[in-house]
């Protein structure tokens, strides 16, 4: 029985030899395989060990050596970048969860993600360890991979706890001191990171970088020299952007120093973040510069600051201010200062600043706003400040030098203290005078009696007397005007005044008016006497003198006159040469007279007096029964001025001539031609009167009857009526019954349409509708009188209708008037007046050919005044600048500044400064611009256009600072002119985008 069972035992211990031979062969193979591949993984040839791996793991029945196998491919397929390797190792932690390598496996991969910088993949795996299962040496590398990668994802907070694990490591100690020491620096903890920075300082590999983190720290502790010391030791040592950001930290704590003149090279050397300089940075070179009292270097620097809204912006703006009024640029300054003023984050500079504006707005103008303005928004804003009293003269007195008496007298009306009572005087005097000249008369007047209520000033009384006295002149009221003339002339202050010597010139011509020609006669006299210097009045008096004496039959002395005004060749010469002439009939020397009347016509071939004077020597000839002669000069009168307004009566002459000489056949011609070509005039009616009777006499009756029916304006049988109809309204009219004429006239009109005074009918029931203020319903009248033949009634009727087309902007109609007018006027005013509104409308309708043409015979015509010269320079000038012709608008611009007022005086300083711009005279094209501002304040359209090219200037001097902040305070301050605020933007856009390329305050 024992015998069996050990033979059954033996039996089954070397079965069990066998199979484990087997198994033995079978691991020992796999086992070298095995180690073969561990082999080329440590070699780092994952490839080849992956395949090794997965013939092992395929052979081997061993669940340990297929888990090792599984962990070493995953491994593999990690380190070879195959897609799905993370969830291989992910299949070995859920397949073998029992794994010893599992922790292992987690720690592997992650450390092959944070050796290849993959961070955030390398904290995933981080994540799966289990810290706990770690030794010293792994938990260490752990702990420091682990927070540096924490550190690189930004996630400070862990980034920190996991480096103070290592803090005492031998390996990763000092690492971990630096960024620790580091992310203390980036968040502003100095202290924290002061020490950790000088544990590691002996250290060589980081003393490059952490001098220039001290240096850095240094200067935000404010210990700025230290800074300096270092930020100079680490400068050798750093790469180019760290050397700018060193130059940065040396320049700003030299700075704060207040050692400027060492700031300087630094911060020029600094490039700015990214390459853009932000407003502080400026700010702080160009302050340096001011320091050193190189305002021409501090204001390039300050003036780049374009967008600033800060502490910083207000400072620069100051201070730029500052130095521009250093080198005397009074204009930057104000702009500068004004900036400045408009800020409140320091409130002793906003009041500074306030108070050089409001200075510097009263020295040389404001282009933003009135100077009274400004100055009274100072006091009122700063009561207590210690320049009061100073600003307060210089309101008062900025009421006048400012020339904005628009504005200053809304600001004296609303304070009317006993201390501006001065300046209201002067002010609305000078407002008057603007009103004046703008032709508002009846407004004028009443600034006159403003000032007058003052007087304060004997001065400024006496001129406001005087142009009481010209608004009365212009408004037609001569008696009232000769009165202040004489008033003004009384007062003791008058002698001092510009206007004292012309009064007696006024008073002559409000006498000339009023036809008192004796006294008017007289004052011209007293005008001669007193004054010889003023050309133009000297011969205008000595004519007005002549026509007085003439007019009262003084006519010894009126030739005396006259011939004075021929001697000194006055452009009235002619007319006076034809009154002597005249002078000579009245004092019963015919022969002189037509002597005289002969030669004008030689010396004066273009003379407006001409037909005049060929009429006059016709009926002398006729008077001194000269008859052939009269016949003779009346022909050449027709031949030369063939519609002449003497035309009607020449002929009429000449029929009467043969008629007084028994010549019927050639007196019926005569008087049938003047019926026949100008009928229903006077001479018409005059004509076939005598006619009637040769015919009468020549027992013709018949014959007469037969001509008279071919005549329209002749009715035979309701003549009786006719003439009654007329004379009953004529009566009215002479009796200025306006109502009552218009009645009666269109009654008239109405029922004898061509009767015998149609023609004086229509033009007396137009006048009438005129007077009446019914102006439209004249027209149809005065149009009939026009569509007649000449008579004495065209040319008033012709000047009534144009008033009327251009009070009613009927453009075409006048411009065929005014043609009308200006080749048929016998009046010199009447042709001027057609001309230049010739040359308006034909401007107005963008006829800018024709406009010039009729400014040009304006200009050329001696006798034209100086504003009516202005319109048409100034209508050549504009029609120069629509069809480009730039060198005419030039040429007209810069006759019109000699000559024009007002309005058109800013138009003209504005091209001046235009044309200054476009020649690149940026410095000369501004003092233009100053010039308007100051001077033409109220004309606020060319003062805002002015600021424009203020504008342009300065940024072609490269001033950006001023450039920017004109325009936009031409954006903010003249809405009212659309075209000039979008000019304005656009022009701001431009600077702004090229600014943008190196400052960081701008553009976003």
């Amino acid at each position: 029985m024992r015998k069996i069972s050990w033979l059954f035992f033996l039996f089954l211990f070397i079965q069990s030899l066998s199979v484990s031979a087997q198994k033995s062969a079978i691991y020992t193979n796999d086992s070298k395989d095995f180690d073969k591949a561990i082999l080329l993984y440590n070699e780092n040839q994952y490839a080849s060990a992956q395949l090794l791996f997965e013939k092992v793991k395929s052979a081997t029945a061993n669940e340990e050596l297929k888990s090792d196998c599984f962990f070493y491919i995953a491994n593999c397929a990690i380190r070879t970048n195959q897609s799905g390797a993370d969830v291989l190792m992910e299949h070995f932690v859920t397949d073998y969860p029992t794994s010893r390598k599992q922790n292992q496996a987690y720690i592997g991969v992650a450390q092959f993600y944070f050796a290849q910088g993959n961070y955030p993949q390398a904290l995933q795996w981080f994540d799966k360890v289990d810290e706990g299962n770690l030794s010293g040496n792994d938990r260490d590398k752990f702990n420091f991979q682990k927070g540096y990668s924490f550190f690189v994802s930004k996630n400070k907070k862990e980034a920190t706890t996991y480096f103070n694990k290592v803090t005492n490591s031998a390996e990763y100690g000092s690492q971990a001191k630096y960024y620790l020491g580091f992310m203390a620096y980036e968040g502003d903890d100095y202290k924290q990171a002061t020490k950790y920075f000088d544990e590691v300082s002996g250290e060589e590999k980081y003393k490059e970088k952490l001098s220039y983190y001290q240096a850095d720290m240094n200067f935000k502790l404010g210990n700025f020299q230290k800074a300096i010391d270092l930020g100079l030791k680490a400068m050798t040592k750093s790469n180019a952007l760290e050397q700018s950001e060193l130059n940065k930290i040396i320049g700003e704590s030299y700075f704060n120093l207040k050692q400027y003149a060492k700031s300087i090279p630094y911060l020029a050397l600094y490039k700015g973040k990214k390459g853009k300089w932000n407003n502080t940075d400026f700010y702080q070179l160009g302050y340096a510069y001011y320091m050193q009292k190189d305002y021409e270097s501090a204001i390039s620097q300050f003036n780049k600051i374009i967008a600033g809204k800060d502490f910083v912006a207000q400072n620069a703006y100051y201070h730029l201010g500052q130095s521009y009024l250093n080198l005397d640029k009074k204009q930057q300054a104000l702009n500068a200062f004004k900036n400045a003023s408009e800020m409140e984050f320091e409130l002793a500079i906003q009041e500074d600043a306030s108070l050089n504006y409001a200075k510097l707005s009263y020295e040389i103008g404001n282009p933003y706003q009135s100077t009274p303005a400004v100055l009274m928004g100072f006091l009122k804003k700063y009561p207590n400040n210690a320049n009061k009293s100073e600003i307060e003269k210089l309101l008062i007195d900025s009421y006048i030098s400012s020339r904005n008496y628009k504005e200053a007298l809304v600001l004296l009306e609303k304070n009317k203290s006993p201390e501006n009572k001065l300046a209201y005087q002067k002010v609305t005097f000078y407002r008057g005078l603007e009103l004046f000249t703008d032709k508002k008369y009846q407004e004028a007047a009443t600034l006159f009696e403003k000032s007058l209520d003052q007087q304060k000033d004997t001065k400024f009384t006496a001129r406001a007397t005087f142009w009481k006295g010209e608004t009365e002149y212009v408004l037609d009221d001569f008696k009232n005007a000769v009165l202040s003339y004489k008033q003004f002339q009384g007062l003791a202050a008058a002698k001092e005044t510009p206007e004292f010597k012309n009064v007696n010139y006024n008073i002559a011509y409000s006498y000339f008016k009023l036809k008192e020609y004796d006294q008017a006669g007289n004052y011209f006299d007293n005008q001669i006497e007193k004054v010889k210097d003023d050309k133009v009045r000297l011969h205008d008096s000595y004519l007005r003198l002549a026509d007085c004496r003439f007019v009262t039959t003084k006519y010894t002395a009126a030739l005396e006159a006259y011939n004075k005004v021929i001697e000194l060749k006055s452009v009235d010469a002619d007319y006076a040469y034809f009154q002597k002439a005249i002078c000579y009939g009245f004092v019963s020397q015919n022969d002189k007279k037509i002597e005289e009347l002969n030669v004008f016509l030689k010396l004066y071939p273009n003379s407006e007096y001409r037909d005049d004077a060929f009429f006059e020597l016709g009926n002398t000839y006729v008077a001194e029964n000269k008859q052939d002669l009269a016949i003779k000069t009346y022909d050449k009168l027709n031949t030369e001025f063939k519609n002449g307004s003497f035309t009607a009566k020449a002929i009429l002459r000449q029929g009467l001539v043969y008629y007084n000489a028994d010549k019927d056949e050639q007196a019926l011609t005569k008087f049938k031609k003047v019926a026949a070509d100008f009928p229903k005039t006077p001479e018409a009616l005059e004509a076939v009167s005598t006619a009637r009777l040769i015919y009468v006499d020549n027992g013709k009756v018949d014959e007469y009857a037969t001509w008279v029916r071919t005549l329209d304006f002749v009715a035979v049988t309701d003549a009786e009526l006719d003439n009654d109809t007329y004379e009953a309204a004529e009566k009215q009219y002479l009796q200025n019954n306006t109502k009552q004429a218009i009645s009666g006239f269109s009654g008239y009109v109405s029922k004898f349409s061509d009767g015998i005074h149609s023609l004086k009918a229509n033009f007396y029931l137009a006048q009438s509708y005129f007077s009446d203020g019914q102006e439209s319903k004249s027209v149809p009248n005065y149009e009939y009188v026009i569509e007649q033949p000449r008579s004495e009634f065209t040319e008033q009727s012709l000047a009534r209708l144009v008033q009327i087309f251009l009070k009613n902007d009927d453009k075409t109609k006048a411009i065929s008037v005014l043609t009308r007018l200006e080749n048929e006027a016998d009046f010199p005013q009447n042709k001027t007046f057609a001309q230049s509104n010739l040359m308006k409308s034909y401007y107005d309708n963008k006829d800018y050919s024709n406009s010039v043409v009729y400014a040009e015979k304006v200009l050329a015509n001696p006798k034209t005044d100086d504003n009516v010269k202005s319109d048409a320079q100034i209508i050549i000038a504009r029609a120069a600048i629509q069809t480009g012709d730039e060198a005419k608008a030039r040429s007209a611009y810069a006759k019109l500044q000699t000559i024009a007022k007002g309005e058109l005086a800013a138009e003209a300083l504005y091209y001046d400064a235009y044309f200054k711009n476009k020649d690149a005279k940026f410095e000369a094209s501004n003092t233009v611009v100053q010039k308007l501002a100051k001077t033409y304040s109220s004309y606020k359209f060319y003062g805002a256009k002015g600021l424009i090219l203020m504008a342009k200037n300065f940024y072609g001097l490269k001033d950006s600072f001023q450039a920017t902040y004109i325009l936009e305070s031409v954006i903010k301050n003249f809405t009212d002119f659309p075209d000039v605020v979008l000019e304005a933007q656009k022009e701001l856009d431009t600077i702004k985008s090229e600014e943008a390329k190196t400052n960081s305050s701008i553009g976003g």
